[in-house]
Order: C-alpha cells, then structure tokens, then sequence
C-alpha cells in the first residue's frame, strides 16, 4: 500500500447537484482525459412492510471507514490507468430523491473509467464500513441491506 495522504470522502448530508456539476467542470482543463465514468448513488422510496421509506440515515466507523475508502482508491489506481478519481459518500440523514454516494473516474480511454468506476461502487457495497437506517413516514426504521 502507498503511503499517500488519505483523502477525506465523507460529505454531511446529501451530495448537491453543484457539487457534483463542479466537480465535472474542473476536469474540462485536463486535456489527456478521454472519458469519465460517474456513479451516482441515490435514496429510493421503496415500500418495505406496506411503509414508505422517506430517508436514509448513514453512520460510519469514520478511522476505519476512510482507511477501507483509501485501500479501494489505490487498488483501483493499481488495477486500471486512471487519471484522476473522486469518492465521496453521505453522513447522516439523505431523504428520498438526494444523493448519498458519488464515485467519479477519468482516464485516456473509456473502458479503463467505466470499469474502474463500477469496481469501486462494488467494493464499498461489500467492503465499507457505513451503515444506513432507512426511516419511513412515521420516523420508525430497519438498517438497510447493502446489495450488490
């Protein structure tokens, strides 16, 4: 593993359309990338035991979290030629609609981003430790269930 500096991806509450819409504008200077590959996480209404799900509230083991989020940013970076990527994922609570995990890979060619990128959203689903409580209308809840 390298000893690079380990990258803050935790964001409170919701990732914003601004941000995301400038995360992609910075790239427009960086004239070697060829593709971007963007994943965009977000929290569905579904209706568990006849209830609506209107929110989800996400909790991590933040130390150990960052570390799992640094290991699958480097593994990536070893695995596929990648220029640049960004990870970030929601603390706290998300209402349906918003988004809660944005992963964004850039490379000279477009396999390399759209692989890389779905290898990555994998690795968290089964890897990281954050934890979601999916809160219905009348505020009770379960955990939710990662799947693949």
């Amino acid at each position: 593993m390298s000893e690079k500096k380990i990258k803050k991806v935790f964001i409170e509450g919701a990732i914003s359309p601004l941000f995301i819409a400038d995360a992609i504008a910075k790239h427009s200077t960086k004239k070697d990338i060829g593709a971007h590959s963007i994943f965009l996480g977000q929290v569905r209404n579904d209706v568990i035991n006849n209830k609506e799900v209107k929110a989800i509230d996400y909790t991590a083991y933040n130390e150990m979290a960052e570390e799992k989020f640094h290991e699958i940013r480097e593994t990536a970076f070893e695995k596929y030629s990648l220029t640049c990527m960004h990870i970030y994922h929601s603390l706290g609570r998300v209402n349906s609609g918003e988004i809660s995990l944005f992963v964004f890979t850039s490379s000279k060619h477009r396999k390399d981003a759209m692989e890389a990128c779905t290898y990555i959203v994998n690795r968290i689903k089964e890897e990281a430790p954050v934890w979601g409580k999916e809160i219905f209308e009348d505020e009770s809840y379960i955990w939710k269930q990662n799947t693949p």
